[in-house]
């Protein structure tokens, strides 16, 4: 401290106290006298230099790190950690398992995540993210409660992706699989490498080639099949095939012409010129029965320009347009009309493919109408 400094702090204490210049002052020399006994009589301590260097900082405070410090510190991080740690633990403990799906064997050896089902074991359980595989000689049956019943045929791999209360996912990656589904539409969905089914109340069977093409035939209620903006609608009694790169085929019924459904398949996925295309569609239309407007209402939004002029006019033809439609509205692809022709084909009220797109919450529904629909599907031959 300056002598300036101190005889501004201190202007009452002279020079004496603090350097021994100057006046003695007598009070002090009788405090030096009385203490001279105890004063320190050796050479002065050295330090080292790390004592007096600035304080260190530690979690923004500032510290003295001597070795005790140094110990304090890591004990708080250990402690802190090992806090931490436990908290995670015991919140996963906390959380729920997502459900599993049970499997039963039917024949061979299924196997299930990395667990083969025996004729002893005889089932095991199916958890979100693994996968159910069947050899050339392995079949399996899944069942999940308040959902239905997913046959699995030989040569087959699907893997459990969601098992929510609302939405019920899984992955078709090849192979062959008998779904008899008695939960409320929308609930249960399979995604395959080129297309997504969404069922709506029904009972269906998907194939998946190893290419990732596939074949969807509905046998019960009907399913909604799309990818990417692209959407077919399958009743009971209809197909609809789908290929990796283009998505769902036009859907069509089984017992539709020879002539209609080789024309059709060309048209929808083979590479054609525009005058090949165009002749395909003739033969398509030419060939179309009343109960193929299934088809051709698929195909307005699959033409464009005088192709599509030209099926409006067959369909007009065939099931004429409910009041409401009008010719222009179809030409520019109305949605509100479009949905309402297709209320009167007779294959149900489209706005429950609407709905179900876009939600993921099943609609309430009475246990009488569910137990209905279950009496209904199980009496359907297998």
């Amino acid at each position: 401290m300056s002598e300036k400094k101190q005889s501004e702090d201190f202007p009452d204490i002279g020079p004496y106290l603090w350097d021994g210049s100057g006046e003695p002052d007598q009070e002090i020399q009788r405090l030096e006298s009385a203490l001279a006994r105890y004063r320190h009589a050796g050479a002065l301590p050295t330090f080292p230099d790390a004592l007096s260097a600035a304080p260190r900082k530690f979690f923004g405070f500032a510290l003295e790190l001597n070795w005790l410090s140094r110990a304090a510190a890591i004990a708080f991080v250990l402690i802190a950690v090992a806090l931490s740690g436990l908290w995670i633990f015991t919140r996963k403990l906390a959380l729920p398992a997502a459900p599993g799906w049970d499997v039963v064997r039917v024949d061979g050896t299924p196997l299930v995540g990395a667990n083969s089902i025996t004729s002893s074991a005889n089932k095991a359980t199916l958890h979100p993210g693994q996968t159910l595989v069947t050899n050339s000689d392995s079949r399996a049956t899944i069942s999940v409660a308040g959902l239905g019943e997913i046959q699995v045929d030989p040569d087959s791999r699907l893997r459990l992706l969601l098992s929510s209360a609302n939405r019920k996912r899984i992955s078709l990656e090849i192979g062959t699989i008998h779904a008899a589904i008695w939960a409320p539409p929308g609930q249960f969905v399979v995604d395959t490498p080129s297309a997504v089914a969404v069922d709506l109340g029904c009972a269906y069977t998907l194939h998946v080639d190893p290419d990732g093409s596939g074949t969807l035939r509905t046998t019960l209620g009907w399913v909604g099949f799309h990818l990417h903006g692209r959407d077919s609608f399958i009743p009971a009694g209809a197909i609809c095939s789908t290929r990796s790169g283009i998505g769902p085929g036009t859907p069509y019924f089984e017992d539709a012409p020879e002539q209609f459904r080789a024309a059709l398949h060309h048209f929808d996925f083979a590479s054609l010129t525009p005058e090949a295309r165009s002749t395909a569609l003739e033969t398509i239309l030419a060939e179309a029965r009343p109960r193929d407007a299934l088809t051709l209402w698929h195909l307005l939004s699959r033409t464009d320009g005088t192709d599509r002029a030209r099926v409006y006019t067959r369909l007009a033809a065939l099931v004429p347009p409910p009041r409401g439609v009008t010719r222009q509205g179809i030409l520019r692809l109305d949605q509100p009309m479009l949905d309402l022709w297709w209320n009167t084909l007779g294959f149900g009220d489209i706005a429950i493919w609407r709905y179900w797109e876009q939600s993921s919450a099943p609609a309430n529904r009475s246990q009488s109408q569910l137990l209905l629909k279950k009496q209904m599907l199980l009496k359907q031959p297998r």
